[in-house]
C-alpha cells in the first residue's frame, strides 16, 4: 500500500489481531475529498458492516469543508459505501459471519489520484493479549535503546 497517508487507526492494532488486509475504494462527495486533502478525517470507532450485499463504513468522521457553501453535506459521520470486487465481498462476508471476526478500517490514503482505504479482518484481543503486546513493545524499545547507547 503506497501513497500519502491521510489518517491511521492506531487503536486498531492495540485492540485487535489483524489477520488479513484488503484495499478498498470509497464513495465520497467532492467536498469530502477536499476535506481529506487537508487531512481532516478520523477513523477512531469506525467499523464496516454488510448492507444489501455491499460493504458500508459507519462512524467515520470527515470534517465539513468550510468553503463548499450550499453543497455542503451536513452529516460528517454519514455511512459511506466501500468499493470491492464482488468475490472479495462474499469472501469477507463468509469469514465475518462464521468466525466472529470484524472488519475494521486501518488506514486512509491517496493512491495516485484516488482515495483508498486499507481494511483489516480482525479478531478481538483479550486483556492479557493487550498487556503482552505492550510488554513486548517496551522490551523492543529498551533493546533498541541499549544497542544505540552501545555504539
Amino acid at each position: 500500500m503506497d501513497g500519502k497517508t491521510i489518517c491511521l487507526n492506531r487503536q486498531a492494532t492495540h485492540e485487535y489481531f489483524i489477520l488479513e488486509r484488503y484495499e478498498a475504494g470509497i464513495v465520497l462527495e467532492g467536498s469530502e475529498v477536499k476535506s481529506l486533502r487537508l487531512g481532516n478525517a478520523n477513523l477512531k470507532d469506525s467499523f464496516c458492516i454488510m448492507q444489501n450485499n455491499e460493504l458500508v463504513i459507519k462512524n467515520m468522521h470527515i470534517a465539513l469543508y468550510d468553503k463548499s457553501g450550499a453543497f455542503n453535506t451536513k452529516d460528517s459521520k454519514r455511512d459511506r459505501k466501500l468499493l470491492l470486487h464482488k468475490a472479495e465481498i462474499l469472501r469477507i462476508n463468509a469469514k465475518v459471519s462464521q468466525k466472529g471476526l470484524t472488519l475494521i478500517p486501518l488506514k486512509l490514503y491517496f493512491k495516485d489520484a484516488l482515495i483508498k482505504m486499507e481494511l483489516g479482518l480482525c479478531q478481538g484481543k483479550h486483556t492479557f493479549d493487550k498487556k503482552r503486546s505492550i510488554m513486548e513493545k517496551d522490551l523492543k524499545r529498551e533493546s533498541e535503546r541499549q544497542i544505540k547507547n552501545y555504539r
